[in-house]
């Protein structure tokens, strides 16, 4: 199986409004909700891909139960959450229907005890005996050492058991120190990480800073890879408008599939390239249309070189 981690998790709430208008009141036309945070968005792609997937993290209060009950509703989805005093946030995306536009609201989530931090290590440690390969994804909830990726990095490590992060700011810095197979950051957080902002230099400073591989993503120029095998760069076919929110995470669970169906890079990169362009026009988060990814997969163009056997 394969493993995601979600610190901070979240019930993901969507809004579609008519027209988005600072100072006015808006009558929704629809609302979905959704158990949120990055590595939930991408367990459900995951599993809508076929793969098998426990998701772990922090659960509490009303909206914790609320999320739980919505993940025993998602096929190939396994909840190992485990359970904390203060409630889990919410996030509130709200998508103007005619720009296309998505405004966030995230909250910042419960703060974590040292006691439950501890309750949540020995329950990773002991799913990494049955895991394929672990993502890492997102925000630190309050209370969570800023250096906590970099000890659940050696963790899978010391259970040699390949492990991807996807997350910012000091926690990737730190994260990065211990070596991670695989990051992927966005072009900000990278330019954060590195002080760069030209993408080839950026992800040759990342990879000299820890990772064995990065996997930037530059927006409607696709993704950027750097790894010990090569370089390639994958770039969607069009450009798709809708609700962004998410695309990453979809392009995490391409490259986390296509890591453990041990598929050559430039296949990994077609796949989490479709995957991350065709989410953009699902409605919420960790969701794509099969459809408009299979006919995007065979256009996606690939370009690069092998620098290694």
């Amino acid at each position: 199986m394969i493993l995601t981690v979600t610190l901070n998790t979240a019930l993901d709430i969507t809004y579609r409004v008519r027209g988005l208008r600072p100072h006015t009141s808006h009558r929704v036309s629809e609302v979905t909700e959704r158990p949120g945070g990055k590595g939930l968005n991408v367990a459900r792609v995951l599993a809508a891909l076929g793969h098998e997937v426990t998701v772990t993290g922090f659960t509490g209060g009303a909206t914790g139960r609320v999320v739980q009950e919505l993940l025993t509703a998602t096929p190939g989805v396994v909840d190992a959450l485990v359970p904390v005093s203060g409630p889990t946030r919410r996030t509130i995306a709200v998508v103007d229907e005619c720009t296309g536009d998505t405004t966030q609201l995230n909250e910042p989530g419960p703060t974590i005890t040292p006691r439950e931090w501890s309750a949540f290590q020995e329950a990773y440690e002991d799913l990494l005996a049955a895991a394929s390969a672990v993502a890492l994804c997102g925000s630190l909830p309050p209370g969570v050492p800023v250096g906590a990726y970099a000890g659940l990095v050696r963790a899978a490590r010391t259970a040699d058991v390949p492990v991807l992060l996807d997350t910012s700011g000091e926690a990737l810095r730190r994260g990065v120190a211990a070596r991670p197979d695989i990051i992927k950051p966005n072009a900000d957080e990278l330019a954060e990480l590195t002080g760069s902002h030209e993408p080839l230099r950026a992800t040759q400073d990342a990879r000299r800073r820890g990772a064995r591989a990065v996997v930037a993503s530059l927006g409607k120029s696709g993704l950027l890879a750097l790894t010990p095998e090569g370089r390639w760069q994958a770039t969607p076919p069009t450009h798709l408008h809708g609700n962004p929110t998410g695309a990453g995470d979809a392009a995490v669970a391409g490259l986390l599939s296509g890591l453990v169906e041990k598929l050559p890079w430039p296949d990994r990169l077609a796949r989490a390239t479709a995957l991350s362009a065709a989410s953009v026009v699902s409605p919420v988060a960790g969701e794509f249309d099969r459809g408009t990814y299979e006919e995007l997969l065979g256009r996606v163009a690939v370009t690069g070189e092998v620098t290694a056997a």
